[in-house]
């Protein structure tokens, strides 16, 4: 059993790793078995007891193992995440200091509400945008009933639809104990954090990315590393980079209609992924929350092409705005009964009323048709963008609008500074530069789903404007 097959291009503690998971996996080592000493494993397989020791230390930073004092390693019950239960650090949660404003952020807030301003700033669709449905009214007493339909992991009658729509546009087969209903995607993602990680653990983003300035990372202790990207979406080459010197623990990245840049990763870049991603053996965690707002024909979701090794996160806070929050999380049965535990304890509990909601604008007999005219209209948007954006060619490198509702616009001259872009403020434009999502100066991001033909001639008016000060800057 604990033998190596000749591989001479993998260095041997990693093929100990890959042959112990793989034990696991098969349910040749079950959960609570213990495993040879050390000095036996490394007699075993003929090598030094440092070789030993350094994959298991490295298994027990994945989850697959544990070591107990007095009872040696033995196998974790479960799969990744599993390692630990919820925690609340209260020792440094009242020691540490906390989230730093952003300055920018607080100078764009009161634009938000000005009627003057144009706002392209939030992440909604306008409301007029919004696809309508007719809600059906219920008494009291039937919402009560309704409220009988709900588990630990969500109103059920929403997870089942939520897995037909899976199996629809994803072609995997999804049961509804492999579905944990949220209060939106960020929920999800501070569940994932706290049953997956550990303060201090290290995990990989895009370069640039929303989850940049989400305070949900900092709170758990997590560290942050961008992974640059290409035209193609993340670099897996400088994920490795990272992988092999931060001893990344989780890769999160935003796949289809990447927010902010509007990117989307190729199928064989998404292969080449999944396939780091299995070498080393670090999950993935896939926000796709703008997929059903396509233009073009889509690669297959990560989800798709590694159903086990990806924990997928959807949404309808894009699609029906953001009062609707109701995201869901789809991952192996394990974890997402960890998941559930971590938000019952945390008494992150979801009222019946928006997940009805939710359920309704699914099954509702013109959804698809809504949908539709949405994507439509979106298109045209595009377009229209896309043609205006023609005066402002020479000053600015516009991002492909293939879906979506952000357009990335990048400056083509001197470097600009932080000080630069409240130039924005002062002529009552709301944007998102792109130090909000990364370290970078030079680029900004547009919803250009939010724009009116009068609005969008205004806004091109005074971003012409804008550049020429710009320049002489």
């Amino acid at each position: 059993m604990w033998e190596l097959a000749e591989n001479k291009s993998t260095p041997i503690y990693q093929q100990i790793i890959e042959q112990i998971i793989t034990y696991i996996q098969e349910g040749t080592l079950k959960p609570g078995d213990k495993l040879p000493a050390e000095r036996k494993l490394a007699e075993h397989y003929q090598v030094n007891r440092s070789t030993v020791v350094h994959a298991l230390d490295e298994l027990v930073s994945l989850g697959w193992i544990l070591r107990r004092q007095g009872s040696g390693t033995v196998v974790n019950e479960g799969n990744w995440g599993r390692s630990t239960t919820p925690r609340v650090d209260w020792r440094r949660l009242f020691t540490q200091e906390s989230h730093p404003k952003e300055s920018f952020l607080e100078k764009i807030h009161p634009l938000l509400s000005d009627p003057e301003a144009i706002d392209l700033y939030s992440g909604d669709l306008p409301l007029n945008l919004i696809p309508d449905f007719r809600f059906p009214s219920y008494t009291w007493e039937e919402l009560l009933l309704e409220e009988q339909k709900q588990s630990p992991l969500g109103y059920r009658p929403l997870q089942q639809i939520i897995c037909k729509r899976i199996k629809l546009e994803q072609k995997i087969d999804v049961s509804a104990n492999q579905v944990l209903i949220t209060s939106g995607a960020q929920q999800a993602m501070f569940l994932l954090l706290q049953v997956m990680l550990q303060s201090g653990d290290s995990v990989a983003i895009e370069d640039p990315s929303f989850l940049y300035s989400l305070p949900i990372f900092a709170s758990a202790g997590v560290k942050l590393y961008g992974v640059e990207m290409d035209q193609e979406g993340m670099r897996i080459d400088k994920l490795e980079q990272l992988i092999l010197t931060k001893k990344i623990k989780l890769i999160i990245l935003n796949p289809t209609f990447q927010n902010p840049t509007g990117t989307t990763m190729s199928e064989n870049r998404r292969k080449e992924l999944i396939a780091l991603s299995h070498n080393y053996q670090i999950p993935i965690v896939e926000d796709e929350v703008f997929s059903e707002m396509n233009f073009i024909d889509l690669p297959p979701s990560l989800k798709e092409l590694a159903p086990h090794q990806v924990i997928h996160l959807g949404s309808l806070s894009k699609l029906l705005g953001s009062s609707i929050k109701i995201g869901w999380v789809v991952a192996d049965q394990d974890l997402i009964q960890r998941l559930s535990e971590a938000k019952q304890m945390m008494d992150f509990s979801i009222s019946i009323f928006p997940q009805v909601i939710a359920h309704t604008a699914l099954t509702d007999a013109h959804f698809e048709k809504n949908q539709e005219a949405l994507v439509a209209t979106l298109k045209q948007k595009a377009h229209d963008f896309a043609a205006a954006s023609d005066q402002i060619a020479d000053d600015w490198a516009i991002s492909k609008i293939d879906g979506g509702i952000y357009v990335y616009l990048t400056w083509k001259h001197q470097r600009l500074t932080r000080k630069d872009w409240e130039i924005f403020l002062r002529e009552k434009i709301a944007i998102a530069p792109a130090f909000l999502f990364s370290n970078d100066t030079m680029a900004m991001r547009v919803n250009y789903t939010r724009l009116t033909k009068k609005t969008q001639k205004q806004f091109f008016d005074q971003l012409k404007r804008i550049s020429r000060e710009l320049r002489r800057s």
